[in-house]
């Protein structure tokens, strides 16, 4: 009896066996096959194929005779991987533009995803941009925030006064109105005018209404080299917010810069370990260059002269009652930079100083370089790149794992057309800072996770399809200070909710990115 229960239970297990290795067809879009897989969450590859239907990922494994797609892409030699997501940019300014909505620079680094709104400045209000992005479309998904320097601006303007309760409250509506409107969180640009104006305690109050709304607190920190308050207190003034308003600090392009401040990465990790131990959650994005950029006034010009916005700061560098604290401070902030022949001019109206060093330019009009600034600003909207970053501390931060990749992608700068590519050839394939595994995560589900962006950032059955495949011997970038917007190379797809925006490396004219909403 008991040989025979024996048969009879071996014969139910074959039959099942047979049963559960048999699938019904399974009808998808996209077949991915062949490609060296990495999900955006382990360390190791793998050799799964990845089925898409509408916009979303159905099938991952090994076993694809039951698939049935409308069209099959052989990965074959390529990384297959999550679509990068770019926690810092300033695409809001292209994306406007139905020209520009393609939002190529990012998308052929790898790109699927931008977060907008940073460093203070956002479109507003969030409503009248969702709109537009609907009716035009655009090239990538969008994560909004909600720019601090507007809602400071709607209630008070953009000098450097205090706001009275009753305005204090009417912003705090304001953060309010945006995060229901679908903002991820809140944006300050506390080293900029006005936000610079701003007190701590005014910021935390804000940033209590994002807390309440689930949101994060994104930061351009109050000073990143020796300015003003000095990089380390900036750091602590950051992590002080998220202690007192309980939500999480994501700090934009955490760097030290200038000599004054090199190799003050140690006790900057130190400090955001040591928050993570009481259960503060920092995070902080980085781009892989040497040199940063921002507008000439603001790398070089007193803030206190800026109050009113920059033509009272001209007004002023030409008035005899203040041009001569004007000019002192301003050679002051050159020095902190490096000196003039460390600041290239990268963006600029007049084709004189355009590409040359303030250095050069001092030459040429034969002023002191604190005088040429203002000679320059006259001209315009001028940018400048400002090489006064430390190896040490690039490759420092690079490797913490709380540290996700950015490119604060704007004119100018090549860190806007080449950011992702560059991090993997220098510091991945080159120079081995990182393994690729730490590239990809960083660049993927670190940074969903960061911000809060459901459903995005791994390669995983029900999450949107947003994935890309790039050579790994070809994915490098090509934009540098001399030609800052040469396309990245060697990125063969770009699939986007499900379709595919880059084909074989050439862009397929569709806009297929959402706009995505908390």
């Amino acid at each position: 009896m008991v040989l025979f229960r024996s048969r009879l239970l071996h014969i139910a297990l074959v039959f099942i066996g047979v049963i559960g290795c048999s699938h019904p067809k399974l009808n998808v879009d996209l077949l991915i096959i062949n490609g060296t897989v990495y999900n955006g969450v382990d360390q190791n590859p793998a050799s799964n194929a990845i089925g898409i239907k509408d916009d979303k990922i159905v099938f991952i494994g090994t076993a694809t005779d039951h698939i049935n797609p409308k069209k099959t892409i052989d990965a074959t030699g390529l990384i297959v991987s999550p679509g990068f997501i770019d926690p810092h940019t300033h695409a809001d300014r292209d994306l406007n533009k139905p020209d520009e909505a393609h939002n190529l620079p990012f998308l052929m680094q790898g790109v699927t995803t931008v977060v907008v709104g940073n460093d203070g400045d956002s479109f507003y209000p969030l409503s009248k941009y969702k709109k537009l992005y609907l009716e035009q479309g655009i090239g990538t998904n969008v994560v909004p925030l909600l720019g601090h320097h507007e809602v400071i601006k709607s209630v008070i303007g953009n000098s450097d006064t205090r706001p009275s309760s009753e305005q204090l409250q009417k912003m705090c509506e304001l953060v309010q109105k945006e995060m229901e409107e679908g903002a991820f969180g809140m944006s300050t640009g506390l080293y900029y005018a006005p936000g610079s104006y701003t007190q701590t305690d005014e910021v935390i109050a804000l940033a209590k209404v994002v807390a309440q709304n689930d949101g994060v607190y994104d930061t351009h920190l109050r000073d990143e080299g020796s300015s003003t308050v000095g990089l380390i207190t900036a750091i602590k003034e950051a992590i002080e917010i998220g202690r007192q308003a309980k939500l999480p600090i994501h700090i934009s392009h955490i760097k030290c810069l200038g000599v004054d401040v090199w190799k003050q990465s140690d006790s900057i990790i130190t400090l955001v370990n040591n928050a993570h131990k009481v259960g503060i959650e920092v995070t902080a994005n980085q781009y892989p260059y040497d040199a940063s950029a921002t507008s000439l006034n603001s790398a070089v010009s007193p803030r206190w002269a800026e109050s009113g916005g920059k033509d009272s700061l001209l007004i002023r560098a030409n008035d005899p009652k203040y041009k001569t604290k004007v000019l002192q401070d301003t050679k002051m902030n050159i020095t902190k930079r490096g000196g003039p022949d460390k600041l290239l001019i990268v963006k600029c109206d007049d084709d004189r100083f355009l590409g040359k060093t303030l250095l050069e330019i001092s030459e040429d009009l034969r002023v002191s370089p604190e005088q040429a600034v203002y000679s320059i600003l006259q001209s315009g909207y001028v940018r400048v790149a400002s090489f006064n970053m430390n190896p040490y501390d690039i490759e420092n931060f690079m490797k913490q794992d709380w540290v996700v990749t950015g490119s604060d992608g704007n004119t100018g700068h090549p860190r806007k057309y080449g950011s992702f590519p560059r991090k993997y050839h220098k510091y991945v394939k080159t120079d081995r800072v990182i393994g690729v595994a730490d590239f990809i995560n960083g660049s993927t589900s670190k940074t969903a996770e960061i911000f809060r962006i459901p459903q995005r950032g791994k390669l995983e059955i029900g999450y949107f399809a947003d994935i890309i495949a790039f050579h790994p011997e070809k994915f490098m970038d090509k934009a540098d200070y001399t030609d800052a917007f040469q396309f990245a190379e060697g990125l063969a797809y770009s699939i986007i909710n499900g379709k595919i925006a880059l084909e074989q490396g050439e862009f397929t004219q569709k806009l297929n990115g959402k706009v995505l909403t908390k």
